[in-house]
């Protein structure tokens, strides 16, 4: 083995994890972000990616709002402290984003009650994918979690 291939293969591991603990902060920041934005701003949130004929802007529904954004800060403050295996980037990938992709395509599509705002949440399960796939490749050799 060459002195340049020795290094790339003892770097590899490191650079694994690394690359995957970014990918898990990043996730984490988008569940906190648009998370936080429901919790602080939830009328604004019910205006924007409601269409007019089904926002209430009342207080029951800043407080669902509210409810639905904590729910997004927990899961999202859990994912900094949590430490991930290949196992877990997997299923906060698949769970975080399979289930909302077919919440999304009904209200969306079907229902038509939504904005085109909510492509924010789309893009946000796409990423939640993505990242869960790429961070079990990263990681299903790793024996320690990130």
């Amino acid at each position: 083995m060459t002195r340049s291939a020795t290094l790339r293969a003892s770097r590899q591991p490191s650079y694994n994890r690394a690359t995957a603990r970014l990918l898990k902060r990043i996730q984490a920041l988008v569940f906190l972000g648009l998370g936080s934005w429901c919790l602080l701003a939830p009328h604004m949130v019910e205006r924007l990616s409601l269409k007019a004929e089904y926002q209430h802007l009342s207080d029951t529904s800043a407080l669902l709002m509210g409810c639905f954004g904590a729910q997004a800060v927990l899961c999202g403050s859990l994912m900094l402290l949590a430490r991930f295996t290949a196992q877990t980037f997997l299923g906060f990938g698949l769970l975080a984003s399979i289930p909302f992709f077919v919440f999304n395509a009904w209200f969306v599509w079907v229902a038509e009650m939504f904005t085109a705002w909510m492509l924010l949440d789309f893009a946000g399960n796409v990423s939640f994918l993505l990242i869960g796939i790429f961070g079990w490749r990263l990681m299903r050799h790793e024996t320690e979690p990130v």
